[in-house]
């Protein structure tokens, strides 16, 4: 979260402007770090030390330090850095990332991964070689032969090898096992999930980011190029389960992302279709669904599909004895929603704002509609007087020239 402010001192020509302590801290430190990191430097390590901050962000931020602080000791510079790091990182950002870090630690330190191919992610190994074919040729045309688009939006393809969720399955079920034999409570990918797995925690992320960044963004720069931007820069990866002795399916709803990959890794029995109901923006995440929006696709076991998350989606119907896992990768772009702020113009992707801005131009069109004919009836008038005036001065013309011949002009 950014907060702006707008801290200014006032004074008069008789005094000097006051300048704090702090002040004058804040100016020499930022004043002091240099615009060039110094790569030859090798960075202290400050694991051992009680901080804020990582060991490793303060061994990066080191390089940035003038020369005179790099002679120091390391509790002098570790106190400089904190100092500054403090004015852009809050410290309940510092807390919940020593968290994080201490969480993955205690995981990295007793979970055994059973499948560590999936760590080690070899696109030849676990990629079908179409979807590879077409990624490397980079062209719409070689998307456009292994993707389908059975509505605006919705992309369909297959893309894994099936020995890709053979090993994913089994990962998935080993890190379950050992959750429940260790009694360790692990993070969910949602609130409501109690057997879902968030593969950042276990070291799966490697494998998402690799997928993310190599073969699903030039996709999605071709079909969502508002969307992915320059690249995306974030993403969140996890396995989900949905069934009568598994977490329920979520209701329609909104991801937490710029573009969705849902992959399903497995199903049983019939049911469970996806349905999409239209694409919104934040401010119309809540009307209603027009007809023309419905969709609904049955997702087939080895099936990806790619779509906005803005799209509104869910569980058309679920019968008992449907069971189905996916793989879910929510691809993010900050800039994307930066600059969504500010955007004042209709976007062209959320249906509603689309149908407002159609709204907005039929009633643009139908004023000057109004006023053109309203012009037209005035000028019809003005021609209408015109003529008659014309018509008179004709008549009066012609009767004085009769009354002139018949007086043999004397009148």
């Amino acid at each position: 979260m950014a907060v702006d402010g707008d801290e200014t001192v006032a004074g008069g020509d008789s005094q000097p402007p006051v300048t704090t302590a702090a002040a004058t801290t804040e100016e020499k430190a930022i004043a002091r770090l240099s615009p060039f990191p110094n790569m030859e430097h090798i960075s202290d390590n400050y694991g051992d030390l009680e901080l804020e901050y990582s060991s490793a962000m303060l061994s990066s931020l080191e390089k940035y330090l003038p020369p005179a602080m790099l002679t120091a000791t390391r509790e002098e510079k570790a106190k400089f850095m904190s100092d500054i790091l403090r004015k852009y990182i809050s410290r309940d950002e510092c807390s919940k990332a020593k968290w994080c870090k201490n969480y993955w630690q205690k995981i990295k330190s007793n979970y055994q991964p059973l499948s560590r191919e999936l760590y080690n992610f070899d696109p030849e190994l676990f990629l079908l070689p179409s979807f590879r074919k077409a990624i490397s040729e980079n062209t719409k045309e070689s998307f456009r032969r292994i993707i389908s688009e059975p509505f605006p939006g919705v992309l369909v393809f297959q893309m894994f090898q099936p020995d890709f969720f053979q090993k994913l399955i089994v990962e998935v079920e080993n890190i379950g096992k050992w959750v429940h034999e260790t009694n360790f409570p692990i993070r969910r990918p949602y609130h409501m999930s109690k057997y879902g797995v968030a593969f950042v925690d276990f070291g799966l992320d490697i494998m998402l980011q690799q997928l993310m960044e190599e073969f699903l963004f030039p996709i999605c720069k071709v079909f969502f190029p508002e969307e992915c931007g320059a690249m995306f820069d974030s993403h969140h990866g996890y396995y989900i389960e949905n069934g009568e002795d598994r977490d329920p399916p979520l209701g329609y709803h909104l991801d937490d992302s710029e573009i969705t990959l849902n992959v399903c890794v497995r199903k049983q029995f019939e049911g469970g279709e996806i349905s999409f109901i239209g694409t919104r923006c934040l401010r119309h995440k809540r009307t209603d669904v027009k007809p023309e929006e419905v969709f609904h696709y049955c997702h087939s076991p080895g099936q990806a599909i790619l779509h906005r998350g803005r799209h509104r989606h869910g569980p058309r119907a679920n019968t008992p004895s449907c069971s189905r896992a996916n793989m879910i990768l929510c691809c993010r772009n900050s800039l994307f929603r930066e600059m969504e702020k500010y955007e004042k113009d209709f976007p062209e992707w959320c249906n509603e704002c689309a149908h407002e801005k159609k709204e907005k131009e039929s009633q643009s069109l139908a004023a000057k509609r109004k006023v053109i004919k309203k012009r037209r009836h005035d000028y019809a008038q003005v021609y209408k007087m015109f003529g008659l005036s014309m018509v008179m001065n004709l008549w009066g013309s012609l009767l004085q020239g009769m009354i002139r011949i018949a007086t043999g002009g004397k009148a």
